[in-house]
């Protein structure tokens, strides 16, 4: 939840200063840096990682993975190099609009989380040992990954687009894009058939139309 609300105060606040220019060297620092969060986040969700977790205690394995991510997740925030620039600030009617997309990213972001157990997820709750059930209704009729639709919403539908908050939206969305397949495979490993059929009716990965 720190780390959550870490990225929600930075996003909306520190990445919404519009410094004078453009930093292209920041650009790649950055980019380097949330390349470690991507890494350790992928890397150790894969079943070759997990195996060698084995010698934690199984109920914690989630915890600490948790932990970890999270800590380096505010590392990202905390090291993040100041971009600058400004695209684009909106006003009246279209400033609305784009707020209430937003929103609708975040709503959608709580209902996809609400389909599985938050708490579980977040390595709060211990795992009940029981067999996980795959996820095919409510938003996640649309597409298989609907959290990560509701993110990329979340970022890219803001009414002030600034050189950090550009850069930030599109480094977290290509990572999310890329660990999509290597997901999907742990999904079919887990669930075989059932996760087949789901990707025969649900076309889209990530973004309706597009991916």
């Amino acid at each position: 939840m720190i780390a959550l609300g870490w990225c929600a105060w930075w996003y909306l606040f520190e990445a919404g200063r519009a410094a004078p220019q453009i930093d292209g060297r920041a650009i790649a620092l950055d980019a380097a840096l949330f390349s470690v969060f991507a890494l350790h986040h992928s890397l150790f969700a894969r079943d070759a990682a997990k195996r060698w977790l084995d010698r934690v205690p199984r109920e914690l394995i989630r915890s600490v993975y948790v932990y970890i991510a999270s800590s380096l997740l505010i590392l990202v925030f905390v090291a993040w190099r100041p971009i600058g620039g400004e695209l684009y600030r909106l006003n009246g009617l279209l400033e609305a609009a784009f707020a209430a997309l937003q929103l609708g990213g975040v709503g959608l972001i709580a209902r996809a989380v609400a389909r599985i157990d938050p708490l579980e997820l977040a390595g709060i709750r211990r795992t009940s040992g029981s067999t996980e059930q795959l996820q095919t209704s409510g938003p996640y009729r649309w597409v298989r990954h609907p959290l990560y639709f509701g993110w990329v919403i979340a970022v890219f539908g803001t009414p002030h687009l600034t050189g950090d908050r550009l850069t930030f939206a599109a480094i977290s969305t290509a990572y999310l894009m890329l660990a999509v397949p290597w997901e999907e495979r742990s999904l079919v490993r887990a669930f075989g058939d059932d996760y087949r059929r789901y990707q025969r009716d649900v076309r889209w990965r990530m973004i309706p139309f597009i991916y």
